[in-house]
């Protein structure tokens, strides 16, 4: 990480981090070949840090897929102190879900992420958070969720959730999306 900081003194070390590092670190075993998959991690995730932009335009793609593909869930999020800003994404979104996963998990859902460009949809990131959402959407209407209980919620679901099942569903919206884009 120092060594990362010291070639990137324009960012600096912010936050979160060591958190992209530490997988890289456990499943690679050698610090030069880690150092250098992170730097290319970075390349990509920089832009999810504060001052990169990215953040804003996640959520806003985020408000949008709601407001088309679950008009009542985001309905709903209005109603209860209008969560529609997504600001309850914002650890996935900066951590590629590393927290949200088991250890094991997360190596899985990583790669998927970093091929989905290739075969499926550069913005995969934002489908699998849709579908953590949809996942949990009865639980979410049924209790009336504010922003606080959403927040509440996944930060206890976090490390209990079913990857498999959440992959399949994000890749079925991303073919819902590209469906309704086809038939335009």
């Amino acid at each position: 990480m120092c060594s990362y900081v010291w070639e990137h003194l324009e960012m600096g070390y912010i936050q979160g981090m060591c958190d992209l590092l530490a997988p890289l670190m456990v499943i690679l075993d050698d610090e030069s070949l880690a150092y250098s998959c992170f730097t290319q991690l970075m390349k990509r995730m920089s832009q999810n840090f504060p001052n990169g932009g990215a953040m804003d335009t996640r959520f806003a793609n985020m408000r949008s897929l709601i407001q088309i593909l679950d008009s009542e869930l985001f309905e709903l999020m209005q109603q209860n102190g209008d969560y529609t800003h997504f600001y309850f994404c914002y650890r996935w979104f900066l951590l590629d879900f590393k927290r949200e996963l088991l250890y094991e998990d997360v190596f899985a859902v990583w790669e998927v992420i970093w091929v989905a460009p290739r075969i499926s949809s550069k913005h995969f990131v934002l489908f699998l958070a849709l579908a953590l959402v949809t996942v949990y959407r009865e639980i979410i209407m049924d209790n009336n969720m504010d922003f606080t209980d959403i927040i509440k919620f996944f930060n206890e679901m976090a490390e209990r959730h079913d990857v498999q099942h959440i992959l399949r569903i994000a890749r079925e919206l991303v073919h819902k999306v590209q469906s309704l884009m086809d038939n335009k």
